[in-house]
């Protein structure tokens, strides 16, 4: 493989030179974890945890939320690997899953200021 050809070839395998199209179920897949963003909370719980790992009540304190409807949004989160969790003892400390996110945000933010 060229290098030319390494740039064309995204992580994942797709190429973008020859336009293939990626499965449907990968393509479902994709659709699903964007429905993920598509609540101001998840994101602002998203943010929230960039800087450091927050128990549900610091998070519920920082966004002015109740610690119902932010236990609600992490388990959608968690369920699309987004933040992951820590025990301990009877607390449970919640953090972003890893860099992936913060990327995603971050291409977000920029294509819509653009």
């Amino acid at each position: 493989m060229t290098v030319s050809e390494e740039r064309d070839e995204a992580p994942n395998g797709f190429s973008r030179e020859t336009d293939a199209m990626p499965e449907d179920e990968l393509l479902y897949d994709l659709a699903d974890l964007f429905k993920v963003f598509s609540d101001t909370t998840r994101i602002k719980i998203l943010y929230a945890l960039m800087t450091d790992e927050l128990s549900v009540n610091e998070i519920a304190e920082s966004l002015g939320a109740s610690q119902s409807a932010v236990s609600h949004q992490l388990r959608i989160l968690k369920q699309a690997h987004l933040v992951k969790f820590r025990r301990d003892g009877r607390n449970i400390h919640y953090s972003l899953a890893d860099d992936h996110v913060l990327t995603i945000l971050d291409q977000g933010l920029t294509h819509i200021c653009e």
